[in-house]
């Protein structure tokens, strides 16, 4: 199974902190499509399932055998009829007609991805990830990733895998359990590269696709001048962490690259890594993200960041 260098992130599908239509949506899938991509990436927790729903109804009809769909178990969503009236809490524009339940277990495990290809519409869903399992280890090893395995077995997916904000513990899954693939957000970027002390060297070890998410570190990453009041880690930056990415911005100018073009150049670069998943909310977004990809960003860049200290070797 080949994943293509950039993958479609549809949390902003799911209304990720503003309203997204569905016109707008599908008019980034279709110009993704046109553009290549052929990974799309969604979970329940996005929208309240909007994001499967809309991701859904937009690859339906195109050829099955084509594209490749992640979604991910962990978060059981429970109708909420006594919250409909409220939005949802979690940082997504929508109804809060639903809760989301932790449930790591074997039929919790089960139950979410029977309702994710009720959602989708779909007849099967590629790569199941579990989602977040920070403080769920115990059940997640013992329960959730063997019925992953079974529902692999079973044809249902083709692959397994874990997605986190962490790298220590997707380590830890890899050398600990069987899954193909991990899905890592954040920890290896242009501004932190955590993940190069733990993940990358066991992940390519065991064989290993290593999926990076949350290539801009939340958005901070994303314009060629960090702004004063960006997020990073989906909060406030901290004074710090701005004058760090501007540091690294001011380089990558000096050699004619702009910063997200370096941030998405930088994480593809690494042999570990199978595919980029990039969040895209409409067309706009989809072209300037293709653009970036298509950037020849020079070596010496990289060495001229090694030597001021802004990047691990």
């Amino acid at each position: 199974m080949r994943l293509s260098e950039v993958g479609f992130g549809a949390s902003q599908g799911g209304n990720l902190y503003r309203a997204t239509t569905d016109e707008e949506f599908a008019a980034a899938i279709d110009v993704a499509w046109a553009g290549g991509v052929r990974y799309y990436d969604t979970a329940p927790h996005y929208g309240l399932g909007l994001s499967e729903r809309r991701l859904g109804e937009a690859l339906r009809s195109r050829p099955r055998d084509e594209y490749v769909v992640s979604t991910k178990v962990g978060r059981v969503l429970v109708p909420s009829p006594e919250t409909a009236h409220d939005r949802d809490p979690e940082g997504f524009d929508v109804a809060a007609t639903h809760r989301r339940v932790w449930d790591f277990s074997r039929d919790g495990v089960r139950r979410c991805l029977d309702a994710s290809l009720e959602r989708t519409g779909l007849d099967r869903i590629d790569i199941g990830y579990l989602h977040d399992p920070d403080e769920h280890w115990e059940t997640a090893v013992a329960e959730a990733l063997p019925a992953l395995v079974e529902l692999r077995d079973e044809g249902v997916l083709r692959a397994v895998g874990v997605g986190m904000n962490q790298s220590r513990m997707l380590a830890r899954f890899v050398r600990e359990s069987d899954v193909d693939v991990v899905m890592c957000a954040g920890r290896y970027t242009l501004l932190e590269q955590g993940a190069l002390a733990d993940l990358m060297p066991v992940a390519r070890a065991a064989g290993v696709g290593v999926v990076v998410a949350g290539v801009y570190n939340s958005g901070l990453l994303s314009r060629e001048w960090p702004p004063d009041d960006a997020f990073h880690d989906y909060r406030p930056a901290a004074p710090e962490v701005i004058d760090r990415a501007r540091r690294i911005a001011s380089i990558c100018a000096a050699y004619g690259v702009t910063l997200p073009q370096a941030a998405l150049a930088f994480v593809r670069s690494h042999p570990a890594v199978v595919s980029t998943v990039v969040g895209m909310r409409d067309r706009r977004q989809v072209v300037d993200t293709l653009r970036r990809a298509e950037t020849e960003v020079p070596d010496e860049l990289w060495s001229a960041l090694r030597d001021a200290g802004l990047l691990r070797s």
